[in-house]
């Protein structure tokens, strides 16, 4: 049953003096961060336009409750008009009994409802037998949303708390959803349209904090194609700069870790800054310092536990009343069934998007077809793929599933690292270097032709989709070269797969091995080829190329590891950032964001697709990583840690925010299945999926369907 993202009595009108926080971005000056005010919103407080609203949504709710058909084990009276008579008669009674409306309303109610019983309907059925009759009215009386029956609660007080702390807490949730819309919309990432659709009305202006139209959606045919065509040519053989867009002569700069456009050649020209907004520090830390408040506000958590208490109870009795008309509406639907419909992978990882089996019987393969193959420099001294076999004393006869002991076992149970050590086969990382890197001394040649592999099993299968994650570390400026370079190279590329990039918190490691000075080089690293290539396309063509397949990036690592800092206006800044230790979770997100909202600005400008964040989070560690989602990301992975916070629950719920959920990971690693909230969120509304996160750890198939 798809749940309506934002219920209409959730923001009754006597809450509407809820004063939201910022709604239209105010910029002094180009290129700096943008801070706005709080403008005074006049919303409606009057009790007359309460039960008003009440009233109608009354009569709205008895009228689908009247028309309701009978039940499957109830037969249908012999006289329409008999029905309709009753109908009548008890909506009359209901509303007498329930409240005392204005004389208005009541008579608009009542001409609606006898619009269905008008004489030209009567003589219709007159003219008919009465079997036809019934079937004829039902037709055109009774869309097909109305044959499913509706729970309707009515009253003024439907939440069981007192009215002061109702109104406390609806402001506060309308104040979070205003804040997250304002980074959302900042940084062009998607809304949830019914949010934003309760949201304006609260308010005297419409929201707009986007700068740019809103692309509307390609219109679809009664009779297009149920595959997307098939390209002629593969969108990596264009190569040549001529056909790239041409050079703006922009130059990039980062300045306190966020990268500043200018519009001059070089940085040692006098150039204008360019108007690419992104979010002030001091007020994002402001903003998450309120939801902080907000999440263990006594109040708002009372209200926010009994809405999903309301809305479990409220799925399980739609469960009851409407599983067998649901059942028997999916079997109607001709050539579709669990098997045939399009599914997604939201949260694949491309190293590990394989299965044990697979991979096993690519080594095997790869060691008879290429065993004189140079695959490895130690000391200066290539070896071959049979030589690294030979010091492991291991032939291709020996090798197993059992042998590689790549499956998640007991063992990895909150112990990341030894998680990580899974990715080794036969627990060796020359092994991984070899067969799963994309840089490496053969340019990532097998682990192009296993994720090829893999891409034909999803186009042969036609149903199947995935997201897959490729690392971007940020330890030098060119891994977005080598990684564009291994996906032209190698025409690594599929319709049924698109790909995400993944940044790994792994500062504190670089930085211990000198790999890195500070946080700015590596923000560097990762963001400025990406304007470089946007700003000319020509630079770099491959890149170019591979960037129009990316979707968004992530941000992974353990995130049950301690945070020895609290990010906030006293936190050095990234080119400060020198120690060893590692930022904490939101000083990740927080630059990422930065950087990838001014990123996505200049490439709208260039008329090229943007991006969006969708990390992992909230899969373990502080409350406060969940915080930092809401406010940035469109989506996130996991999610577990919503079922101990009830109010970031429910605004998850009511923003329609988008969590990739993978119980069989969790239960190798931080929550065992059957303690797996993935049920829970799904009764009560939440928007989830599926996802696989890592075949090779955890599955014995490739059918994504067996993965719970």
């Amino acid at each position: 049953m798809a749940w309506s993202g934002v219920e209409g009595h959730l923001f009754p009108a006597d809450l509407r003096g809820a004063t939201p926080v910022t709604v239209k971005p105010q910029r002094s000056l180009p290129g700096t961060p943008v801070s706005g005010k709080q403008p005074p919103i006049d919303l409606r407080t009057s009790m007359d336009g309460k039960y008003k609203e009440i009233a109608e949504e009354l009569f709205t709710r008895s009228l689908a409750e009247s028309e309701m058909r009978s039940a499957p084990y109830e037969f249908p009276e012999d006289s329409p008009i008999e029905q309709l008579e009753e109908r009548r008669h008890r909506l009359e009674r209901q509303i007498s009994q329930d409240i005392k409306l204005e004389p208005e309303i009541l008579l608009r109610a009542k001409q609606d409802f006898m619009k269905i019983d008008s004489d030209t309907d009567l003589e219709f059925m007159s003219e008919r037998g009465i079997d036809a009759v019934d079937d004829g009215f039902r037709a055109r009386a009774l869309p097909l949303e109305r044959e499913y029956q509706r729970v309707s609660i009515s009253g003024e007080e439907k939440c069981g708390v007192p009215f002061v702390d109702l109104v406390d807490a609806a402001k506060c949730v309308v104040k979070a959803l205003f804040i997250r819309e304002k980074y959302i919309s900042l940084s062009m990432q998607n809304f949830c349209k019914t949010t934003a659709c309760s949201l304006q009305e609260l308010g005297e202006t419409p929201l707009d904090l986007r700068v740019y139209e809103e692309i509307p959606e390609t219109p679809v045919d009664a009779d297009a194609p149920v595959h997307p065509p098939v390209s002629e040519t593969h969108p990596y053989e264009n190569l040549d700069p001529k056909n790239m867009p041409a050079d703006t002569e922009y130059s990039c700069e980062m300045v306190d870790g966020v990268v500043h456009v200018f519009n001059r050649k070089s940085p040692t020209e006098k150039g204008t800054l360019l108007d690419l907004p992104y979010p002030d520090l001091k007020e994002y830390i402001a903003d998450m310092n309120i939801m902080l408040a907000l999440i263990i506000n006594g109040p708002v958590k009372s209200f926010c536990y009994r809405r999903l208490q309301y809305l479990s109870s409220k799925f399980q009795m739609h469960i009851l009343l409407n599983e067998m008309k649901e059942l028997a509406a999916q079997k109607k639907v001709p050539h579709r069934d669990f098997y045939n419909i399009r599914k997604v992978d939201t949260h694949i990882h491309a190293s590990s998007c394989m299965n044990q089996k697979h991979l096993l019987r690519f080594i095997k393969r790869a060691m008879k077809k290429y065993p004189g193959e140079v695959v490895h420099v130690e000391r200066g001294h290539g070896q071959t793929l049979m030589d690294v076999f030979e010091n492991m004393n291991l032939t291709a006869f020996d090798l197993s599933v059992d042998t590689l002991d790549m499956h998640a076992d007991r063992n990895t149970f909150h112990r990341f690292d030894k998680f990580n050590a899974k990715y080794n086969p036969i627990g060796e990382s020359i092994l991984r270097e070899i067969f799963i890197k994309t840089d490496n001394h053969i340019e990532g040649k097998y682990f192009a032709h296993i994720i090829k592999e893999v891409m034909e099993d999803l186009e042969e299968s036609k149903y199947q989709n995935s997201e897959l994650r490729l690392s971007i570390y940020g330890r030098s400026r060119d891994e977005w070269d080598k990684l564009a370079k291994w996906a032209v190279k190698h025409a690594v590329y599929s319709d049924n797969v698109r790909w995400l990039i993944q940044v790994p918190r792994l500062f504190d490691v670089y930085r211990t091995k000198k790999q890195l000075a500070n946080f700015q080089e590596m923000l560097e690293n990762i963001f400025l080829p990406l304007f470089e290539v946007t700003v000319n396309p020509r630079s770099n063509p491959e890149l170019h190329l591979f960037l129009q397949h990316v979707v968004g990036f992530d941000s992974v690592d353990d995130e049950s590891k301690p945070e020895h800092h609290v990010f906030n206006m006293d936190s050095p800044q990234p080119a400060n950032w020198t120690a060893e230790t590692n930022p904490p979770y939101s000083y990740y997100l927080y630059y990422t964001y930065a950087n990838m909202t001014v990123l996505n600005h200049l490439r709208r400008r260039r008329g090229f697709h943007t991006f969006v964040l969708r990390p992992h989070c909230g899969e373990a560690g502080p409350i406060h990583h969940l915080v930092s989602g809401f406010m940035l990301s469109e989506n996130i992975s996991h999610g577990l840690l919503l079922r101990k916070a009830p109010v970031l629950q429910y605004l998850y719920y009511l923003a329609q925010i988008g969590i990739a959920m993978s119980p069989l990971s969790n239960n190798s690693l931080f929550l065992s299945y059957h303690r797996n909230p993935l049920p829970e969120y799904l009764s009560r509304g939440l928007s989830i999926s599926l996802s696989t996160d890592d075949p090779l750890q955890f599955h014995f198939t490739k059918r994504p369907e067996n993965l719970s």
